[in-house]
Order: C-alpha cells, then sequence, then structure tokens
C-alpha cells in the first residue's frame, strides 16, 4: 500500500490555498468585513471550519448546485450537511412557503397542515403521536427530558463519538475507558460523566453492562453513526441492542437526523427498529427549520399522566415558535412531493456510483482507505476496514489529509462537508455531478502520489 508524503502534502496544500484566495476575492472581501461584526468573521462558528483561508459566501443555489459571489459554479455534495438534502429551493416547496408567508407565519395555533404531516409521520415511521420543534436539537432534548421523566432515572446513554446537535448531555467522550468531556467542549453545565454513560457502537457487552446500573433513562442514538464517518451496525446488532434496553428499562430514542437519508422511512423502516421515541429533523423543511418527535402509544400515555394542564407550558418543554405555521408548510411540501420513494430511488443509485467510483481510485492508487455507504449517503475514510465504532474511526482520521483534499475538490468546483469526507445526493444530483467529483478525486490521488 501506497503512504503520503507529508512533505508533498504540505506542497500541495500551500500551492491549494494560494488558488483558493487568488480566485476567491470578492469571498475575501467579505470575510475581512465580516470580522468587525460577526464573531470569528462568521455567523456560526464551524463555518470557520471550511478548508480554505476563508469559507466562500454563497450568492445564489438551487438544486443541487450553488453559486458563489465570485461567480463559481459548484456541485454541493454537502447539501447544508443533509438540511438541504432535498436540493436547494425545490420549487414545490418555496411554492407552499409564499402562500403561508402572506396567509400568516406563526400563531402558536394548529393549521391543517399540522394535522397533514402527523398522519404522514404515522404513515411514514409508523409511530401514532408527533410533536414539532424547530430543530433536532430541540427534539432529542425534549426527549431525553420525556424519558427522564417517565423512567425516574437520571442517565442517559450514547455511543463513542456521537453527536446529536447541541444537547449537553451528549458531548461526553471515552478518556482511556473513563467517561469526561468531549474535547472542545465549551463550557458544560457539569461534568457529563454525573449524566451521562457512553460505550462504543456495536459493543452489545459494553451495552449491557452500562445499562446493569439501572440509572440510564434511555439510549439516544443514530442507527447508523454519520458524524464521525458513516458506521453501520452489525448484523443482528439493533435486534439485541433493543432487548437490552428492554430488559433493563431503558428506552430507545432513535435519531435519524442524517439517517433519513437511507430512504424515506429511514432506517426504522429499513432496519424493522422499534424505538420509543423517533426524532427527525434538518431536512424535512427543505431548510425551513423544523423538526419533529414521535412515541408509542404507552410513552403518549405515561407522559400526560404526568403534565398538568396547569403546568404544561413551563415543563422544560416546547417553544413559542414550535409548530409554527411556516415551518409546518414546508414539512408537508418536503414530505408530499420531494422526499418521496420515488426520489429514493434515484438518488440512492447515485451514491452507489460515489462510492464505486471513488474506491476504483482507492484501488488503483493502491491506498489504505475505504468506502461506506448508507442510502443516499456516502463517504471515504483513511482505513483499509470500515470502522465499526467512534473509537475506532476518530483513530482513522487525518485532519491535515481531509482538509487538502476538500479544497483540492473546493478549487474545482466540488463542495465535501467540511467535518469529514461525506457526500450527499439529492433528488436532483446527476450522474454528471458524480462524475465531476469522481475525476477531481482521482486528479487529487495522483498528485499526492506522484
Amino acid at each position: 500500500m501506497n503512504t503520503i508524503d507529508r512533505e508533498k502534502l504540505q506542497s500541495l496544500r500551500r500551492r491549494e490555498e494560494t488558488r483558493f484566495t487568488v480566485e476567491h476575492p470578492r469571498s475575501a472581501n467579505l470575510f475581512h468585513r465580516a470580522q468587525k461584526s460577526l464573531l470569528g468573521g462568521v455567523p456560526m462558528n464551524w463555518m470557520s471550519k471550511w478548508a480554505g483561508a476563508f469559507p466562500v459566501f454563497v450568492a445564489t443555489a438551487s438544486g443541487a448546485h450553488f453559486t458563489d459571489v465570485d461567480g463559481h459554479d459548484y456541485v454541493d455534495l454537502c447539501l447544508g450537511d443533509t438540511g438541504a438534502m432535498t436540493g436547494h429551493s425545490p420549487q414545490v416547496v418555496t411554492e407552499a412557503i409564499a402562500r403561508r408567508v402572506v396567509e400568516g407565519i406563526t400563531f402558536m395555533l394548529p393549521t391543517e397542515d399540522a394535522l397533514w404531516v402527523g398522519e404522514e409521520l404515522q404513515r411514514r415511521f409508523g409511530l401514532p403521536f408527533w410533536q414539532f420543534t424547530l430543530t433536532a436539537t430541540d427534539a432529542n432534548r425534549f426527549a431525553i427530558r420525556i424519558a427522564r421523566e417517565i423512567t425516574q432515572r437520571p442517565k442517559i446513554l450514547v455511543f463513542h463519538y456521537c453527536y446529536h446537535g447541541t444537547v449537553d448531555e451528549s458531548f461526553a467522550s471515552l478518556q482511556q475507558g473513563v467517561v469526561g468531556p468531549r474535547r472542545g467542549n465549551i463550557g458544560p453545565p457539569v461534568n457529563p460523566s454525573k449524566t451521562t454513560r457512553v460505550v462504543e457502537f456495536n459493543d452489545l457487552d459494553a451495552l449491557e453492562e452500562a445499562l446493569r446500573h439501572n440509572d440510564v433513562a434511555c439510549i439516544l442514538a443514530e442507527p447508523a453513526m454519520t458524524n464521525v464517518g458513516i458506521i453501520l451496525p452489525d448484523d443482528g446488532y439493533w435486534r439485541s441492542a433493543q432487548q437490552l434496553a428492554q430488559r433493563y428499562g431503558s428506552l430507545f430514542i432513535a435519531d435519524e437526523t442524517h439517517t433519513l437519508c437511507a430512504g424515506p422511512g429511514g432506517c426504522m423502516r429499513l432496519w424493522s427498529l422499534q424505538p420509543d421515541i423517533f426524532v427527525l429533523g434538518k431536512a424535512i423543511g427543505s431548510g425551513i427549520p423544523g423538526a419533529t418527535y414521535g412515541c408509542t402509544e404507552e410513552i403518549a400515555q405515561r407522559i400526560a399522566a404526568r403534565i398538568s394542564l396547569e403546568d404544561c407550558d413551563v415543563g422544560g418543554i416546547g417553544g413559542t415558535l414550535a409548530g409554527n405555521a411556516l415551518s409546518l408548510a414546508a414539512m408537508r411540501a418536503t414530505l408530499e412531493n420531494v422526499l418521496t420513494a420515488g426520489a429514493f430511488q434515484r438518488m440512492i443509485p447515485l451514491a452507489t456510483r460515489f462510492a464505486e467510483g471513488v474506491s476504483r481510485h482507492i484501488e488503483s492508487a493502491q491506498l489504505p482507505w475505504s468506502v461506506t455507504q448508507l442510502g443516499c449517503r456516502a463517504e471515504y475514510t483513511f482505513s483499509p476496514a470500515h470502522p465499526r465504532n467512534g473509537g475506532e474511526s476518530a483513530a482513522a482520521a487525518d485532519f491535515e489529509l481531509e482538509r487538502f483534499l476538500h479544497l483540492y475538490a473546493l478549487n474545482r468546483g466540488v463542495l465535501l462537508t467540511p467535518f469529514h469526507n461525506m457526500a450527499l445526493m439529492c433528488p436532483t444530483t446527476s450522474a454528471a455531478d458524480v462524475d465531476l467529483h469522481t475525476r477531481v478525486f482521482a486528479e487529487a490521488t495522483s498528485d499526492l502520489l506522484t
């Protein structure tokens, strides 16, 4: 197998940085101006993590492409880190949003769209009762509160290197087998060892050992991990994990905010999962803030029995703008017309095309890397074998190499997700879009090795 020459990598990186700066003068000027009003020069702190010396500023976007303020067109394989998995501004959704804006945006009252979306979520995912929030983070927070209330247990369980939005309890990791704050965790309210148990994904023995304490209210998990690279469950893992949760009285919260990429019913339907609570966000409103959580009949009855009408507005669940009319109009248009079974039938083969193209070049370049696919999402990792857990995936990470590949692609019109090497397909992604990335990837590896 070939190895990467670090001196050459650094030289190529400097070359790409120079090219980026020269070709993006307007973005550079806007970023310089932003230093005077935006913390770090960006509206959200992680926007500074893009591979260039500054983020490109977007002018317009449509479908699977966007154009920056310097006039460059890009194939967008990041798609807002799933928020735009629908493609940018699908016409049927923008029309529904425009109508709703004229007719009223938020009321603290329901609209008929809410009922339609609730019934569609029932049909797709099989859970009978649903509520709405603005973000999947909020949905996860509320689900955790519900789990703690009805189990009367203090802790939650997450997997090492998980990500569930900005849920405090989930910023926990294993450090030599001991639970502590994850590196980079800003101002944790308490040491997460007080709130959270952490185990490695795909380790049933560790899961049972953690649940044996009988203090875990819920397991909060993506059915397949996605935020440290794609990590698929072992065959039979979730069947056994759900049995363990039931045995020890812990609830199972399935966060499918990213794993909706598996199909119109997510991994829940694909793998016949039976969570007690189900969370979904980001893509279901085509970029308009909105998320949802659903629960079983049993959970609905248990939480309803513990909420009084007089105090239902001060219990830590809800928000003034949650379930607003605009979000629900966007969700209805998206679920009815965009994220359909037919759309996934087009998107998933494109992810396969992406994975096969990258795999061919990895093999021909004799690099110790691998590619994993989940539905319409695919990702390459700097490991010859597919990682089975967060620890293995994190150990395979190569921040310097990753940033070079991202910048190389960006300079040639392809945007990848900045956090790892993920590519996502939307309903308007084309084979030509995928093939452009494949060519650019081949050029990048060739440059590294020649």
